[in-house]
């Protein structure tokens, strides 16, 4: 393995309190060591990054990248593919094409590109994740995982009904070993299993057909299992009532539910994702507001609920894709374009409808407001996480926008002169002079993603022993007001000087040089004691016997189908 000495430059690495200052970084067999054990005799590659920052690979907690639903995104976007296709390098660069649905080898390289190594696909259902695993699989450089969605299967609503926390718990651990996942989502909670039935979703309060509970009580219940398997992180909500007016008002019930959720530890219940998109005040289109000093107040005095921002970026067109097939159907029928939905099964539903965010729009506007207004209003940013809950709400290339508005209130004031000024005129966004730090956005995008993902012994920081995963950026803090020069900020972001991924240079001058790096896939591997493990087989063969088309052995992945498997092992509170 490349042992390389970091010189010179400005450090950024929160997890160890290092703030800017000029430290030496040294890698050795893909890990970070004291410079002291670098050998000589072995050939060091030294890298003088004099007057350019250096920090942790990036960490991105939730981007659609793979899975069934985004390569019917790719066949049903031929357009989004037509002008963006890049000739492959022999003999190992393979060629890119797509935007709003990359293929595999753009996710990769971008991903890298911008300095991100680990990024986790936030929705695969049970049936369907051998194909998600297949796709990670040939993503080149970054490390991946991926998060199980739960909400509406049918075999869990039956455990909730049976008041066997458990069971439900045993559950849960099993459809996370059998499909190598790492995280539970829920998404709209039990509305597909409503949609299914009676063509409709469901707010948070409403009673399930045929279930007597609601989605608060799903929510509640698989939060609290989710303590019992100790999981690292938590749950995974994408609350109800996504995409409609009046929303903001439902996700503020879902987060005030982690102050009833029964913590076998403090630290955070549940984390609520794409904020902006149930962010909506107002009860139409045309009175639609911002939510997003609401959530702001509610965020900062509950410490148990994180959050990330689902960022809209204007003037972009985007593939919308989520397991929530009720919003996909009323999108469907306000953009009259394509549409595509489909029942997996009895693990739920989804569907994918192409959109552009407009510039003009009022509706637009609101929601690029929203998502800004939550992270500058967050009094503890470790809580608040940057993404645009690719390819829904703007792409993970928008990143470096997204961290320019929040460094900046020039940026902001020059991208609100372009935008509907009625919107703006009826939000908070304007009036707010906060300017997040660079400091801060190394915390938001590479420590605490580490520590919400329980990865901080070896991901999100530059101490000893810290998997080498390191991104250095042409830009100098001391030099340039970041502030004022925003569009700097955005250009070094973008491409990044140099990235190394596993002690492996793999970028250099924002191009890709070694393609041939492999990241791992993250699973976690809890443990079930046996006499429940064999209740729970039992009811398992029965329910799948059931409700599925298929057999037992189908849900399960076995280790060696994934590149470079990494199971994290979780030592649960069942017995």
């Amino acid at each position: 393995m490349t042992q390389i000495l970091i010189k010179n430059g400005y450090v950024f690495d929160p997890l160890n309190g290092i703030k800017g200052e000029v430290t030496d970084i040294a890698i050795k067999d893909g890990k970070i060591v004291d410079p002291r054990e670098l050998n000589p005799e072995e050939g060091i590659t030294v890298i003088n990054a004099s007057g350019k920052v250096v920090m942790p690979g990036g960490i991105d907690i939730h981007s659609h990248i793979a899975g069934p639903k985004i390569n019917i995104g790719r066949m049903m976007r031929p357009e989004d593919h037509y002008t963006t296709n890049k000739p492959g390098v022999f003999p190992y660069i393979r060629a890119e094409t797509g935007l709003s649905t990359p293929n595999v080898f753009r996710i990769g390289y971008e991903y890298a590109i911008m300095g991100y190594t680990l990024v986790a696909e936030p929705a695969t259902p049970p049936v369907m994740t051998r194909h998600t695993h297949h796709e990670l699989n040939a993503i080149p450089i970054i490390d991946k995982m991926a998060y199980v969605v739960v909400d509406s299967n049918w075999m869990l609503l039956d455990l909730i009904t049976n008041n066997d926390p458990k069971l439900l718990a045993a559950y849960l651990s099993w459809i996370l070993k059998a499909t190598k996942s790492y995280a539970l989502k829920l998404v709209d909670p039990g509305s597909d299993f409503a949609w299914l039935l009676q063509g409709r979703g469901l707010d948070i309060s409403d009673e399930l057909p045929v279930y007597n509970f609601t989605p608060a009580d799903i929510i509640k219940s698989i939060a609290e299992a989710a303590q019992v398997l100790n999981l690292p992180h938590k749950l995974h909500v994408h609350c109800n009532r996504l995409g409609f007016p009046g929303n903001y008002a439902t996700t503020l019930r879902t987060m005030e539910l982690a102050l009833n959720i029964h913590r076998v530890s403090e630290g955070l219940a549940l984390h609520v994702t794409h904020v902006q998109f149930t962010g909506y005040k107002g009860d139409s289109w045309s009175t639609l507001e911002s939510g997003g000093e609401e959530i702001a107040k509610e965020l900062n005095s509950n410490p148990y609920v994180s959050l990330d921002l689902g960022q809209a970026i204007p003037d972009r067109a985007v593939t919308t894709m989520t397991a929530d097939a009720t919003f996909q159907f009323v999108l469907y029928h306000i953009m009259k374009n394509k549409w595509y939905s489909s029942d997996i099964e009895s693990d739920g539903a989804s569907g994918i409808v192409p959109y552009k965010y407009k510039k003009k729009n009022y509706v637009n506007t609101v929601q690029w407001v929203i998502g800004l207004e939550v992270a500058l209003l967050a009094r503890d940013i470790s809580r608040v996480f940057i993404a645009t809950d690719h390819p829904n709400a703007g792409l993970f290339t928008d990143y470096p926008l997204i961290f320019a508005w929040l460094m900046s209130k020039k940026a902001r004031e020059d991208t609100m002169k372009k935008l509907n000024q009625r919107a703006l005129k009826r939000s908070a966004l304007p009036a707010i002079d906060r300017e997040l730090t660079l400091y801060d956005i190394v915390f938001m995008t590479r420590a605490s993603p580490a520590k919400l993902l329980g990865l901080e012994k070896t991901k999100g920081h530059l101490g000893i022993g810290a998997d080498a995963d390191v991104a250095i950026y042409d830009i100098d803090p001391t030099r340039i007001d970041l502030s004022k020069e925003y569009d700097k900020v955005i250009r070094a972001f973008r491409r990044a000087w140099l990235v190394i991924k596993d002690g492996e240079i793999v970028v250099r001058n924002g191009e890709i040089i070694n393609p041939l790096v492999n990241g791992s896939t993250y699973y976690i591997n809890p443990e079930v004691p046996e006499p429940l493990e064999k209740d729970l087989y039992r009811f398992i063969h029965d329910k799948i016997k059931q409700y599925y088309s298929i057999t037992y052995e189908s849900f399960i992945i076995d280790e060696n189908e994934l590149l470079r498997p990494k199971a994290v092992n979780i030592r649960t509170l069942l017995r």
